[in-house]
């Protein structure tokens, strides 16, 4: 368990991103309404503070207290034919980029 620090509601589909602090400081990306968890973001050393999401609706941006910004391309745009799944090990559907 940890706080919830910010939450970001999926433009296309029915998921909701939430990120946290201590103990974990990952976002997690859950299914509405079922609430299962669909994956786990994880790279900030410290607690995110804030996430904004891009005017596509695709990627979001992560602001931590250890000083990064985190882009994560997270949700599939509504144009997507092939439905991609979710795997926090799939570099090819969940991008990050570290900016200092």
């Amino acid at each position: 368990r940890s706080q919830v620090c910010a939450l970001q509601w999926n433009k296309h589909e029915r998921e909701l991103l939430s990120s946290h602090g201590y103990s974990q400081n990952q976002l997690c990306l859950w299914k509405y309404p079922t609430m299962t968890k669909m994956a786990e973001l994880t790279g900030h050393s410290a607690r995110v503070l804030h996430m904004a999401q891009s005017p596509d609706g695709t990627t979001v941006v992560s602001a931590a207290a250890d000083e990064t910004l985190r882009f994560w391309k997270c949700f599939a745009d509504s144009g997507d034919k092939a439905k991609k799944v979710r795997d926090s090990n799939d570099s090819s559907v969940l991008r990050r980029f570290n900016f200092r």
